[in-house]
């Protein structure tokens, strides 16, 4: 019945139609009417949906794995048209996979305890995983760069690593690091001592092409920072811990050592072999929701292009190309989900899982298009790229306005360990947002390109907002990546904003003075950095060193350090909450804000020696550690890392703090100057000032940034002192940074 006085119009008597639902299975089959008495694949399922119209499309995948041999190809056809949305989404309560991988079966025991099995034609295993556990190739230990010297064309070493002995060295790999980058090129040949390695990648990876980077760079392999050979990989002789796999590619076989408790006969074994599983190219209004990845492949490093890392896991490649030195001509590696070109797209709630490469790439001017709550585990390179390396593009090729928020990122950088979390090249209004990131090799967040380089000082960068980010355990000392941050910036980009993140153990424990909390490298320019909690840096909490990074202001942070002056015209640091011990509430609040989920952070000790009168047994006055000239010992209670003692070189060194008064003492952190002096010495604590009741622990090697010494290691109670001493066991300086005595936990 209709109301009295209602107007009936077309409009309103008409409701919207509902959406059209499109039913997948992982073994399609041939159905294609897509509906759920006949459900069909995902190909079938993009095809019928280009023929509805004049409403929203759902595809709904059912749960599975499906198992792709080439990428699900999107296109302009495949858009949302007249205001409507195309979604491609898991079916409810379903989990679907597009899955790369391929099954390796009938493995055959050796009388050694290895497994083996053939390979299928078309397939090159770099990755294995076993019942979902990622294998690892089969690595020797560091050559130095003393035995394996690298120049512009290979490397001695063959003999004193016994490579010339190996079956067939020619399947190996040698896997360099140097600074911030990570090369890998296969072995093609051995003469004696030399090693030859494949082309391009060794002539990419070394000095003189003209392409491999700005003109100053010292980071090529036969650079004078190379300091050898991390390890040689995938050779059978190399085959000796539980976990480790060889492939042979004259056999076509894989060979692997169970780890404890793996039983090959009944064992899901999958190695990635398919490079993409999803490409939109052009296309517009569409929506993948709920949906994993899983197993893509990467298959460049394992051709004679190898891994010439450059910077963030994007690599030089080819045998020639323009000169250039901002790396407008890198690539970026393979992902499971490409968008190109893309606009109003949407990932949501996905998951990047066991990947040989990367996660997802948003480039060729995708605009407006976001990755949002979803999650990345266990990838060989980065979670997700946006954008490109051109800095003045043309507007069709632009990104701008896309979002990655909300996501959880961990344990990328498996293999290639200098990529990054998240990377943006030359990006307009991008927002990242409220990701937590964890467990990362290199840089967590790296924004811009360019390196102050002339054909990259002008760019399309601008307003871009790095926000309410949760960074925790970067630049993990143990890959030996360095030069980076938890967030890394180039470029002038005036409006960006870095600002509400928390940023704890970004290089902690490093052996070098080396890593950052907020990294305004280089061009970085027009940068505002406010309102971040910054904690646990292995270096400076935040580092603008370049004169030519202009106008950047850092103002209203927290942090447990200090840091010189930012650098460059119109620069500031203002109201910066800096030197603390403990975090205030209103530094907690912005911390638990942080990240995908909220959480609480890590609250700082409380520091003893701070309020102690130090003291050491001299003072070198021949150093540039202290504005004078001089390295007192007050220089190590500062609370500031970027200010150093340091005594004469002479037997017994020392360095002491009186604690004015017998402490309980928990834990003592030693952090090293920044030439990494203080090596070989004893943490000796006593109640008495002749020290005849000390407590001693010994460390061997030089100190970290920062060594920990737990002084209940040992004991059921921790130690009582008043002095805490830090002593040369034979003939040098103690030169120190930073010292810290934490009472113990109640």
């Amino acid at each position: 019945m209709v109301a009295a006085g209602a107007v009936i119009t077309p409009q309103s008597a008409q409701a919207a139609p509902s959406p059209k639902i499109l039913h997948v299975i992982p073994d399609g089959g041939a159905g294609k009417s897509c509906t759920t008495a006949r459900p069909c694949s995902p190909e079938a399922a993009r095809d019928a949906a280009r023929a509805v119209a004049g409403r929203d499309i759902r595809i709904e995948l059912a749960d599975g794995a499906y198992e792709l041999r080439e990428p699900l190809e999107l296109g302009a056809a495949d858009s949302g048209r007249d205001g409507y949305t195309v979604t491609w989404t898991a079916a409810p309560g379903a989990r679907p996979v597009l899955s790369g991988g391929r099954a390796l079966t009938g493995w055959v025991k050796g009388t050694d305890g290895t497994w083996t099995a053939d390979v299928p034609e078309g397939v090159t295993p770099r990755q294995l995983f076993v019942d979902g556990k990622r294998a690892v190739r089969a690595r020797g230990e560091a050559c130095a760069a003393s035995t394996c010297d690298a120049t512009k064309t290979g490397m001695t070493g063959a003999t004193a690593t016994g490579i010339a002995r190996w079956q067939r060295p020619t399947g190996a790999e040698a896997v360099i690091k140097v600074r911030w980058r990570d090369y890998h090129c296969r072995i093609t040949g051995v003469e004696g001592d030399r090693l030859t390695f494949a082309q391009p990648c060794w002539t990419n990876s070394a000095s003189g092409t003209n392409r491999t980077g700005p003109a100053w760079d010292s980071t090529t392999v036969d650079s004078a920072r190379y300091s050898g050979v991390a390890y040689f990989e995938n050779a059978r002789e190399l085959l000796d811990r539980p976990g480790e796999f060889v492939w042979d590619a004259q056999k076509r076989t894989v060979t692997y050592l169970p780890r404890e408790g793996e039983n090959m006969r009944h064992a899901r074994v999958l190695t990635p072999a398919t490079e993409r599983l999803m490409v939109v190219d052009g296309a517009d209004d569409l929506r993948v929701e709920g949906i994993g990845f899983a197993y893509a492949a990467y298959g460049q490093p394992s051709t004679d292009e190898g891994y010439a890392g450059t910077q963030a896991g994007l690599t030089l490649t080819g045998a020639s190309g323009p000169v250039d030195h901002a790396g407008r001509h890198y690539t970026k590696p393979s992902a499971a989900l490409t968008v190109r070109g893309g606009r109003h797209v949407s990932v949501s709630g996905a998951e990047f899982s066991r990947l040989g490469g990367a996660g997802i790439i948003l480039e060729a001017g995708t605009k407006d298009t976001s990755v949002t709550r979803s999650r990345f585990t266990d990838l060989s390179s980065g979670a997700v790229y946006v954008g490109d390396t051109e800095p003045k593009p043309e507007a069709e090729l632009a990104g701008e306005r896309n979002t990655v928020a909300y996501n959880t990122i961990r344990r990328t950088g498996v293999e290639y360990t200098d990529a990054v979390g998240i990377w943006a090249g030359y990006e307009a209004g991008l927002t990242v947002d409220h990701n937590t990131l964890d467990d990362l090799p290199y840089s967590g967040i790296s924004v811009g390109w360019g390196w102050n380089q002339p054909e990259a000082r002008e760019s399309v960068l601008r307003d871009n907002r790095i926000t309410n980010n949760r960074i925790t355990n970067v630049m993990r000392v143990e890959h030996a990546q360095h030069d980076g941050g938890a967030v890394y910036t180039q470029g002038a980009q005036p409006g960006t904003v870095v600002s509400g993140n928390y940023i704890n153990r970004s290089a902690y424990g490093n052996t070098e003075r080396d890593g950052n909390g907020i990294y305004l490298d280089e061009q970085s320019s027009y940068i505002r950095v406010e309102g971040n909690v910054i904690t646990r840096i292995g270096y400076k909490w935040i580092s603008n060193w370049a004169d030519y990074g202009i106008r950047n202001h850092a103002t209203g942070n927290w942090t447990d350090t200090d840091a010189p002056a930012l650098t460059g015209t119109g620069s500031t640091m203002r109201d910066n909450h800096t030197k603390l011990d403990r975090l205030p509430p209103e530094a907690l609040a912005v911390a638990t804000r942080s990240g995908a989920h909220r959480a609480a952070p890590e609250q700082l000790r409380p520091d003893l020696a701070r309020a102690g009168t130090a003291s050491q047994s001299s003072t070198d006055t021949d150093t540039d550690a202290g504005a004078d000239g001089t390295a007192p010992a007050a220089y190590a209670i500062d609370g500031d890392t970027s200010t150093d003692t340091r005594t004469l070189s002479e037997p017994g060194a020392w360095w002491q703090v009186d604690l004015g008064g017998v402490r309980r003492v928990g834990q003592v952190e030693v952090w090293n100057n920044a030439s990494m002096t203080t090596a070989g010495f004893d943490v000796q604590l006593a109640t008495a000032a002749d020290f005849s009741d000390a407590t001693t622990v010994h460390v061997d090697g030089r100190a970290l940034r920062p060594t920990l010494l737990d002084t209940d290691t040992d004991t059921d109670t921790d130690t009582e002192a008043r002095y805490v001493r830090i002593k040369r066991t034979g003939t040098g300086p103690v030169a120190l940074s930073h010292v810290l005595v934490h009472p113990a936990r109640t």
